[in-house]
């Protein structure tokens, strides 16, 4: 077949592969020689250029031609914008084997190398004592955390073990209970309150990461910070939770 009337440098067209599940849009001059067209090919579909076989789609998806003369301009076939050109690989390759990221070879480096490197971004935080590694920021880090913990320690001494309690937390309903521990704990900073809930509205049984603070059922027991309890003579509450 033979193309007349077509004066654009280039074409907008389609690629498709054997090798691969998905299209892809390319622009391509057509004074490329179907030999020069399919080493840049190679780039977008992974197979080699001496493997490749070309067929040309139209816009509407039906077969035209083999790309098959090496020396031919891409320019000489019938190859419009909207037209698609599948490439079928012959080098024995599998469908997805270069889509596959898991086959691919990771780089790795150790902690220990990664430190010694004096282009890296860790390296270049130490250089200027930024983040982490200011010196100034890490102090008022600290500051801030010992002035938490003494305002907690200070709300905490005012919450008695055994006292009856409401909690507040933010954007849930109150909650009443009884306080069974105050004081500071191994699964995260501070101090906390546990509170043994007079419905299943808790989290736990009294132990958080197989260590026991106070003794409860399942789905009573909770932990939470001294800013949101309040003690105080709060009776029980039925919420009627038991007959659900």
């Amino acid at each position: 077949m033979e193309v007349t009337g077509l004066s654009a440098p280039t074409v907008n067209v389609f690629i498709s592969s054997s090798l691969n599940s998905f299209r892809s849009q390319k622009r391509y001059s057509r004074s490329l020689t179907i030999a020069e067209f399919k080493c840049k090919l190679q780039l977008v579909v992974g197979s080699p250029a001496s493997c490749m076989e070309l067929e040309l789609y139209g816009p509407d998806d039906k077969f035209y031609s083999k790309l098959d003369q090496e020396d031919a301009l891409l320019g000489s076939y019938p190859v419009d914008d909207g037209c698609r050109i599948h490439v079928i690989d012959h080098s024995g390759a599998r469908l997805g084997e270069y889509e596959d990221m898991s086959r691919v070879e990771k780089y790795e480096i150790s902690q220990e190398a990664y430190d010694q490197r004096q282009n890296s971004v860790r390296s270049f935080l130490k250089r200027n004592k930024l983040g982490r590694y200011s010196e100034e920021e890490r102090a008022q880090q600290e500051a801030e955390s010992s002035q938490r913990l003494t305002e907690e320690a200070a709300q905490a001494s005012g919450i008695p073990v055994g006292s009856r309690c409401e909690v507040q937390a933010p954007g849930q309903p109150p909650r009443r209970g009884t306080v069974m521990y105050v004081g500071l704990t191994d699964f995260k900073p501070g101090y906390w309150i546990g509170v043994r809930y007079d419905e299943p509205l808790g989290k736990n049984d009294g132990s958080v990461n197989g260590k026991r603070y106070f003794e409860c059922q399942a789905k009573y027991g909770a932990f939470v910070k001294p800013s949101v309890v309040t003690v105080g003579d709060f009776p029980e509450e039925d919420y009627g939770l038991d007959e659900m």
